[in-house]
């Protein structure tokens, strides 16, 4: 019988590549698993492998594509989970770059849903052990709606070693598109700051959403002579960032370019990301920028791994580190 420390790597069909990164970068084969779907659109899967005692790493990325929705892909990592607690895994950590439902936290509505706790209630109620994701919506929110155990990974680091260097001399201001951004992007400025060892001032843009509509034209701070850097935990439509940069142009911004950790590009992602003033848009790969088509937004778009940082995570968890300086200094 295998030992409790040994530890077993998947992937689900649909996040292979990128779980093929992680296991590469952690020197371990991605185990064998089978997915079979059936007529009606139900399916099973189911390790081809002995999990009893094992410590288990499952990787599956939450964003719907054309072949599977978010909804699947959720419903095919908790019935794997629990396939996996049946068979006697001693621990089964799910590693996810992309958390589904992690933006609707809270009740802005009457009778609206909380629908990131009711995603961590059915975790736990296959057994999750952990739950690994990197930079959501709201960091306190997502840490207060999980019982079980929950490490958030930021890709903070990422994105200030990719812009230190081609930034040179040129003084920069980081902006948040929102109020409600400002706490990720001040972080974000204090990193950089100490990467160029100059200051890094923030600005914050005016935002607000009402079915649907953006509004909103204040730019608080100055960002005149500089590289506007527009940092968010996401890119859907673009519509915010679009707007946010527009705006930095026209009070003076030198360059203007947007870093997010998870480009989701929906609806009219592709004109609005057209936007003559944005530069250029950096993001990770937690999710496939298959939706992004248009050439010209294609030459603006810059995606970083973050494949190495998630197996730097998992080889820690595994052998009962901290994560606590992955956050800085990266994997």
């Amino acid at each position: 019988m295998a030992a409790a420390d040994e530890m077993i790597l998947f992937a689900l069909a649909a996040t292979q590549e990128f779980g093929a990164t992680v296991a590469h970068a952690m020197d371990v084969p991605l185990a064998p698993h089978e997915e079979r779907g059936f007529e009606d659109g139900e399916h099973k899967t189911r390790p081809l492998v002995n999990v009893r005692g094992r410590d288990v790493f499952v990787v599956h990325s939450l964003y719907g594509d054309v072949g599977e929705s978010a909804n699947d892909k959720l419903c095919r990592l908790l019935f794997f989970i629990g396939a996996l607690k049946d068979a006697a895994a001693a621990k089964v950590t799910a590693l996810v770059p992309y958390l589904c439902y992690a933006r609707k936290d809270r009740k802005t509505k009457p009778r609206d849903p909380v629908t990131t706790r009711y995603v961590a209630a059915l975790f736990e109620a296959v057994g999750t052990d952990r739950v690994v994701t990197i930079d959501v919506h709201n960091v306190a929110a997502y840490q207060n709606a999980f019982r079980c155990g929950t490490e958030h990974l930021e890709a903070r680091r990422l994105f200030v070693d990719y812009l230190a260097p081609r930034l040179g001399d040129e003084p920069a201001v980081v902006v948040s598109p929102d109020v409600g951004g400002v706490k990720r992007a001040d972080a974000f400025r204090d990193t950089l700051a100490r990467t160029l060892g100059r200051e890094a001032p923030l600005a914050v843009m005016e935002k607000s959403r009402s079915a649907g509509v953006v509004s909103g034209a204040a730019l608080v701070g100055d960002v005149a002579g500089r590289v506007a850097i527009l940092v968010d935990d996401l890119i859907a439509t673009g519509t915010t960032l679009a707007r946010a940069a527009a705006a930095c142009h026209a009070r003076g911004a030198t360059r203007v370019i947007a870093m997010a950790t998870h480009g989701l590009f929906t609806g009219d992602a592709n004109a609005r990301l057209a936007e003559p003033a944005l530069e250029q848009v950096v993001v990770t790969d937690t999710v496939s920028s298959f939706r992004l088509t248009e050439p010209a937004v294609r030459e603006k778009l810059v995606t970083l791994p973050v494949a190495p940082l998630f197996a730097a995570a998992a080889r820690r968890l595994h052998e009962g580190g901290s994560l606590v300086d992955l956050l800085e200094s990266g994997p």
